[in-house]
């Protein structure tokens, strides 16, 4: 979500005292729309981030690394030529705008100090960082605007630096109360709550307007002022309060383990479909949320290429499989071949070169008919009957081959298929790295040679769970790890489990001489069923049975096996459970 105002100005008192006095020491450009200003200063070392990305513009100490590109940007050397050495003076916000101004007093080429400002536009696609002189005037943005582009405010280097006009609706939070009060009266009554909101104030984002909603009953497209007039009153008033008073809580908001948003108050709008966690600070809030929401939107782009290129194989494959599966109908038909060689070579004392047909007794078929048979004119009676032979071992051979390929191209297609399981359950970095391996290995990925050789990363280990019994439940992240788990790991008399006629995770049961109970027994079938493709459904059939059962064939892709002596029981995914016992 975009830094909202209130946000901004929670951000901005809490920076303003830790950076105030520090001196810049290292100005780095890491990506195109990111500074980070080394500071020194009231005994310690700090980074401050500088971000004007669209959706991604703050402010904020972060400790997260960043690989910096190897020759610095334009803007960065100039932004080091101005300000390196210089010292923070002051850190400001207007009133409830979603504007940052850092004053530095920095040296010139002559060492005579002059006070320079960067100015920090949070302002959704007009983002933009700019570095305003001494003199007021534009030293250079990060994102040049000419008047082609807004005629009204240009911003380019040598042009006096002027703020984003204010915008033509009131502050909800600069607002005398009784004001608030009459806006609230005199609301048209049908009007929905949400866009009245969004439509009369400034200051507010689209979760806070949501939540002030949310917490006076008058949520949703149907509802309307008229319904909840003193509701809304009651709700804005208490927000402006917890504004006014300065009661911020930075607060994380997270969906299955993925930033969702964040604020700077409790919110409850999405019920238990997301999880709060509060954080002591706003910088440590955001360095959270973009370090996670970036992780998970690469963990996003390396499956997407992943699932991409195994798709692609998995097309290729069954394209080649129709066009196998054509061929071996049409070898069926090859005994028409054998039968009219051996009808030539029956009727041979009777046949002359130049010949394109003959009329046979047809013993095959039953009265014994008469029948023309056909020749080729090019060739003599016998190169006739022996081109009639070749064809039928032809036939018969490509009915061998392509019977053997067939069954190869539904195994790969198979094994692909459970690849894009995987990918779609894919939880961390390491188990794309080894999913990616598992596609090289397996052919159907190249190796980038332009990639450096690094030391081999230590192939992660399966999940551990343990039952309300005390059993000790794995569940393989990848194919490559089911066949460790099942085939290395687990001894001969542990319980494997896996879902029926259905791509998944291999499940053991760690028995160590004991029968795994009833209890322990559907909540392995539980996890199997939850870590596998049927995830989304209700009852998914589980099959179970000993590992000494369980047998690799020959040349088999990984993770497939077969399996004998097992007995089924049903279960339904569960992911509460799955959280509730895990083993961090």
């Amino acid at each position: 979500m975009p830094l909202d105002a209130v946000c901004l100005t929670a951000l901005t008192r809490e920076l303003a005292p830790r950076v105030t006095g520090a001196k810049i020491d290292k100005i780095q450009m890491p990506a195109r729309d990111m500074i980070l200003l080394g500071l020194r200063g009231a005994g310690e070392t700090l980074r401050l981030l500088l971000s004007a990305g669209t959706g991604s513009a703050r402010a904020h100490i972060t400790t997260a690394s960043f690989e910096n590109p190897a020759s610095p940007p334009m803007f960065c050397m100039l932004l080091r030529k101005h300000l390196n050495g210089g010292r923070i003076c002051g850190l400001t916000q207007p009133p409830m705008e979603r504007l940052l101004i850092l004053e530095v007093d920095a040296p010139d080429e002559l060492g005579v100090i002059s006070r320079k400002r960067l100015v920090l536009e949070m302002m959704g696609r007009s983002t933009n960082l700019i570095l305003v002189g001494s003199d007021g005037r534009v030293l250079d943005c990060l994102r040049r605007v000419g008047p082609e582009q807004n005629e009204a405010r240009p911003l380019l280097p040598g042009l006096v630096y002027r703020v984003p006009p204010a915008q033509d609706r009131p502050c909800l939070f600069t607002l005398d109360p009784a004001e608030r009060r009459a806006l609230i009266e005199t609301a048209p009554a049908e009007a929905v709550p949400e866009r009245w909101l969004s439509e009369t104030f400034s200051g507010l984002s689209p979760l806070l307007i949501r939540e002030l909603c949310h917490r006076a009953g008058c949520m949703g497209r149907a509802a309307s002022i008229a319904d909840a007039r003193q509701a809304l009153q009651r709700e804005t008033e208490a927000l402006c309060g917890l504004v006014s008073d300065e009661r911020f809580m930075p607060v994380l908001l997270t969906e299955q383990g993925r930033p969702r948003d964040y604020s700077f108050m409790p919110i409850g709008q999405y019920g238990n479909a997301v999880e709060s966690e509060t954080f002591s600070d706003f910088s440590s809030l955001l360095d959270a949320f973009h370090t996670r929401r970036d992780k998970a939107e690469t963990m996003r782009r390396r499956a997407q290429e992943l699932t991409r290129a195994a798709k692609t194989s998995r097309d290729r494959l069954l394209r080649k499989l129709d066009a196998q599966e054509r061929e071996l109908r049409a070898t069926a038909d090859r005994e028409k071949y054998r039968r009219r060689g051996d009808l030539i070579t029956a009727n041979l004392w009777q046949l002359r070169r130049g010949m394109d047909s003959f009329m046979a007794v047809d013993y095959y078929e039953e009265g014994c008919p008469e029948v023309r048979v056909t020749l080729d004119v090019k060739k003599s009676p016998q190169e006739n009957a022996a081109a009639c032979y070749k064809a039928y071992k032809k036939a018969a051979t490509a009915e061998k081959i392509l019977t053997e390929q067939i069954a190869s191209a539904r195994a790969d297609a198979a094994y692909l298929d459970s690849v894009l399981d995987e990918l779609a359950r894919a939880e961390a970095d390491r188990d794309l790295t080894e999913i990616r391996q598992e596609l090289i290995e397996g052919g159907f990925l190249r190796r980038d040679r332009t990639e450096k050789k690094r030391a081999k990363t230590p192939r992660s280990g399966p999940l551990r769970f343990v039952s309300d019994s005390g059993f000790q439940i794995l569940v393989g992240r990848s194919n490559l790890q089911n066949d460790e788990l099942t085939l290395r790991t687990a001894r001969r008399t542990d319980m494997w489990l896996h879902t029926q006629k259905v791509h998944g995770s291999h499940v053991i049961i760690s028995c160590e001489g004991r029968e795994p109970d009833e209890e322990t027994l559907m909540q392995a079938a539980s996890l199997a069923a939850y870590y596998s493709q049927s995830r989304e459904g209700g009852r998914v059939a589980v099959d179970y049975t000993q590992v000494r059962f369980v047998k690799k064939p020959s040349g088999a892709r990984p993770g497939m096996v077969i399996y004998t002596d097992y007995k089924t029981l049903f279960a339904v995914p569960d992911a509460s459970l799955a959280e509730r016992l895990a083993v961090r």
